[in-house]
This record gives structure tokens, sequence and C-alpha cells, in this order.
């Protein structure tokens, strides 16, 4: 369904979540998306190593890393994985996380995926941050590496996410579920088209 409404990325978590799958899994949804899609690994805790692994096995375009990264992990990345490597930032309110990431992410990341954070948790929360206030934000810092937004979208707000802060992705997940972990195909349709409008506008 991914692929039929023309998504660009197709993602599968290995973290600890309702949505969290095996190597074997994964394998049968990538392979049900087809070639029409990149592949993505979202991990958390898992080592240079054993993201590396994984993402050789399952042929993955690009690994998504929700955690404290630093030039140690990412070389040891590089020399397991050749593709995409997006560092995600988070963000509380309307305030970005400081340090290596968002410093140095411009030359050993490949994305900053911009993420909500709450009360030190980022990803899976379910809630929007301040899309407006972090636009100015990242203007005022010269940021230039591909923008992905995540953090609580759904077909009613993504396409104020997109006209503002102008992404290269948009990451959807509990926004088109009708319960944890089961996507409901009619609301996928609706967050599709709702990107594709806010695109061309």
């Amino acid at each position: 369904m991914a692929a039929s409404v023309g998504a660009s990325h197709a993602g599968v978590v290995f973290a600890p979540s309702p949505r969290r799958m095996t190597a074997d899994g994964a394998r049968k949804v990538f392979d049900a998306a087809g070639p029409s899609v990149k592949h993505v690994g979202v991990f958390v805790s898992e080592s240079a190593d054993e993201v590396g692994e994984i993402a050789s096995a399952l042929a993955l375009d690009a690994v998504q890393l929700h955690r404290d990264i630093d030039d140690r992990f990412v070389d040891a990345l590089r020399r397991r994985f050749a593709g995409d490597i997006w560092i995600v930032v988070g963000v509380e309110g309307s305030q970005l996380e400081a340090g290596w990431p968002l410093a140095a992410a411009p030359l050993r990341a490949n994305a900053i995926v911009l993420d909500t954070s709450v009360h030190g948790r980022t990803g899976g929360t379910g809630q929007p941050f301040d899309w407006e206030s972090v636009s100015a934000g990242l203007v005022d810092r010269g940021l230039s590496i591909p923008l992905v937004v995540a953090g609580g979208l759904n077909p009613r707000n993504v396409g104020v996410a997109v006209t503002t802060l102008r992404p290269h992705v948009v990451d959807v997940s509990s926004g088109v579920e009708s319960s944890p972990g089961i996507k409901d195909h009619d609301l996928m349709r609706a967050f599709a088209e709702a990107v594709h409008s806010a695109s061309i506008v």
C-alpha cells in the first residue's frame, strides 16, 4: 500500500516497540513493498556492528538512528554499511537538541530526522513539535543537509508541516494506524494526498 500511494521509503522498526520486527519479518515487508521504494531500518540501542550486520543482510538503503552518536560509531558503521545514515535530533517544544548530532551531522550523516522529544524520550511520542519556531532556527543555523520530519504527523496536519519546513521526507507511523502497529489504508491514502497537495502548492 505504501508503494501504491507513492511513498519514497518504507521503514521497519528494530527497536522495542509495538511495531518491532525481526529480520525475517522485515524481509517480508520489504519484499512486498518492492524495489520502487527505498528500505529503511530504525534502530535505537544497537551497536554499530549490529546495525551494520542487519543493514547488510537486508540490503537497507538507509538506517535511522535514535541514539547518542559519536564519530567512532559513525566510522564503525561506515565500514559495514554503504547506505545513508539518518541521525535523529530530538525537538522538545521548539528547542533543538544541542551538541554533536546537529553541529556535525552535515559532515557525517546523509540526513537529519527531526522528531519530537518528550521528557528526554525521542520517537514514538505521537506528538508534533513547534514547526514554525524550528524552521526559523534552522534558517538561523544555516543548516544544509536533507531534512526528514517525524513526530505526530497525520493526514490533517502533514500539509502544514511540509509547507513550513519543506522537508525532503516526512516520516509517519501512528498517524496512519487504526491501532498500534496496524496501518489503516484509508489513512495512508489521505496522508499521501495531503503530502502531494502541499508539495505542489
